[in-house]
């Protein structure tokens, strides 16, 4: 039995999505700018499918820009509200957690004179909003702040923080990719002015993203050609991709409570067998988080070298954000929240999902106590933890 436990880094497509999608890879092909009616059917599916989109996020489907994954959304909020905004708003805030498609993005516009102040959080992976207060300028163009982290699951206080940027007149970005489809989303209880999504989290195809953008809000497109996507993301439409994004984000709103009671009871489940045993530790908020999602340090035994030994076993889990895989530097979100490198190195996330059943989760608990003690046996890290 292989049993996947990394929905966080992908899910597969469902199978509604794809029998939505296959009509435009061949029959219905035409280019979705084409004034003639293979074109025009074209255009409705996209249509349609932005409809979708904006129903997932209580949005109007003119404030939806599709873009090609949450990555390019991140960016295009980013350099869209800061990098060509005036010189006297030349600074943001974000938060010391942020998906590196934020990190980098910040990073990138610190070189081009952007002053960007990274917030921390606390233990649990938490921000205080009177941190993102505090640290507010005159000059301050953005806040970017994600609603639930990828690697621990925790939910910000994005409404609280949505207020504070209104009091200020500041935009407000939110990377909600990992959030999308697992909790509710209104873009307006949340206060939001900008919030990036991905199709592939939500059980939708690789390649396709949104970026809600609130009517009025000020955003240079990133990339110049055509005029698609109302002059702010040019480029010839995945037709394809963004007809299955439409078709999974009417999956998410239809099944959102059910998935994430059900993802909740089994994830505990396998949390409560597995924080039984000796030197497992959880990483996170134990309530404000995401119900698929559990990050757990396993004291004396390599992250990397678990997730090989699982996989042979045929459990498939993650050491942490699935575009890190491979990094040598420990998880910066873990580190973040007082983990010492060690202690980062050492824990996994395991991510449930909407196929994931009992079952798997009743082996899983069965296989990986055994694989932790051979890797403990076997770790140079477990001489120094018993002297």
């Amino acid at each position: 039995m292989r049993i996947y436990l990394d929905y966080n880094a992908t899910t597969p497509v469902d199978r509604e999505v794809l029998d939505a999608m296959l009509p435009y890879f061949s029959g219905s092909f035409g280019n979705a700018s084409s004034i003639h009616s293979a074109g025009q059917r074209g255009r409705s599916a996209v249509d349609a499918a932005r409809e979708s989109v904006a129903a997932l996020l209580s949005a109007k489907p003119a404030e939806i820009v599709f873009t090609c994954g949450g990555t390019e959304a991140d960016n295009l909020a980013l350099f869209g509200t800061v990098a060509r905004g005036a010189e006297r708003r030349r600074h943001m805030i974000t938060t010391v957690i942020e998906h590196h498609a934020v990190l980098n993005s910040a990073q990138a516009l610190e070189k081009q004179g952007v002053d960007v102040t990274y917030v921390p959080v606390g233990r649990t992976g938490i921000v205080d909003p009177d941190d993102i207060r505090e640290a507010i300028r005159p000059e301050t163009a953005l806040i970017s702040v994600m609603l639930a982290n990828n690697e621990i699951g925790t939910i910000q206080p994005i409404e609280e923080i949505g207020r504070i940027a209104a009091e200020e007149d500041i935009y407000f970005h939110c990377d909600a990719v990992q959030a999308a489809g697992k909790l509710p989303l209104d873009v307006n209880r949340l206060g939001v002015d900008l919030l990036s999504i991905s199709a592939h989290k939500i059980y939708g195809p690789k390649g396709v993203g949104a970026l809600y953008v609130r009517a009025g809000t000020e955003l240079e497109p990133i990339f110049h050609g055509g005029h698609h996507e109302r002059d702010r993301r040019p480029g010839t439409e995945n037709v394809p991709g963004i007809v299955g994004m439409g078709k999974a984000a009417e999956l998410a709103v239809k099944n959102v409570v059910t998935d994430g009671a059900c993802l909740a009871s089994l994830r505990d489940k396998f949390e409560t067998a597995l924080l039984s045993l000796p030197g497992v530790r959880l990483n996170g908020d134990v309530r404000h988080r995401v119900p698929n999602t559990s990050n757990l340090s396993f004291d004396a035994a390599g992250g990397e070298a678990l997730v090989i030994a699982l996989d042979l076993q045929g459990i498939a889990c993650s050491t942490g954000a699935a575009c890190s895989s491979g990094a040598v530097e420990p998880s910066h979100v873990l580190t973040a929240i007082g983990l010492t490198p060690d202690q980062a190195r050492s824990s996994l996330r395991f991510s449930l999902g909407r196929p994931t059943k009992e079952e798997e989760v009743d082996c899983a608990i069965e296989i990986i106590p055994a694989v932790v003690e051979r890797l403990r046996a076997l770790s140079p890290m477990s001489v120094h933890a018993a002297t």
